[in-house]
């Protein structure tokens, strides 16, 4: 699914912020991406995301150089891919259903779709209940739940999140990490930038280590 070859990212012709780094993800594999502050993890989540292209080597996304996309087709793979972030950054004047349903709208699907979709979404967050609820009655970890609903709505084939437990306290951590280990039993592809080292320590998944901008391990868990 993912495919990083000999890949680097410079800004300025001079802060290299990736250098050399190899990996790959099978389809449906489940792993954590950690390194320091600082070290490289979202560069890395902004490549896979379209969002930097880079500087040598080739990102590979299921068999598509993503150095290759531009306009339209970034676009629709960007609709492909889920995306959870430390912030969810709701729309609080709108509410959870309409949260959810907004990528959906964006890319022009039809209401009659987008309510089966979304019901379905936020099912599997357990918040049928507060559909009709706008972000500020909720939670914290009731709204980064929303955030993940969003991000898996139109069913995607690789699921990224950066930090995504970065302002939950550890049971809520625990409960969102339980829900992408179910995504990943569902064939997911999933991705998941911490430094918080319980979260990692808590799942026997792999482990991505960069540090400086390299790779520095890639195994399972021990």
């Amino acid at each position: 699914m993912i495919q990083f070859e000999s890949v680097s990212k410079s800004y300025d012709g001079t802060h290299r912020a990736l250098d050399d780094v190899s990996f790959r993800l099978a389809p449906g594999e489940m792993a954590f991406l950690t390194g320091h502050s600082g070290a490289g993890k979202s560069t890395i989540l902004r490549l896979l995301l379209g969002l930097e292209k880079a500087s040598t080597g080739v990102v590979r996304v299921a068999g598509q150089d993503l150095s290759q996309l531009s306009g339209e087709t970034l676009g629709r793979y960007r609709q492909r891919v889920g995306t959870v972030f430390q912030d969810p950054n709701l729309e609080m004047d709108l509410t959870v259903f309409d949260n959810v349903a907004l990528p959906l709208r964006i890319a022009g699907f039809a209401e009659q779709d987008i309510a089966k979709r979304v019901n379905a979404a936020l099912s599997r967050v357990d918040l049928n209940d507060r559909a009709m609820d706008k972000p500020h009655e909720l939670s914290s970890g009731q709204q980064q739940r929303v955030g993940i609903a969003r991000a898996i709505v139109h069913r995607p084939a690789l699921l990224v999140a950066d930090e995504p437990t970065g302002n939950l306290d550890p049971e809520l951590s625990a409960r969102v990490m339980r829900m992408f280990t179910q995504f990943q039993q569902l064939g997911v592809t999933v991705l998941v930038a911490t430094h918080e080292q319980a979260v990692v320590e808590s799942l026997p998944f792999r482990r991505i280590v960069i540090e400086r901008g390299r790779l520095r391990a890639d195994g399972s868990a021990r």
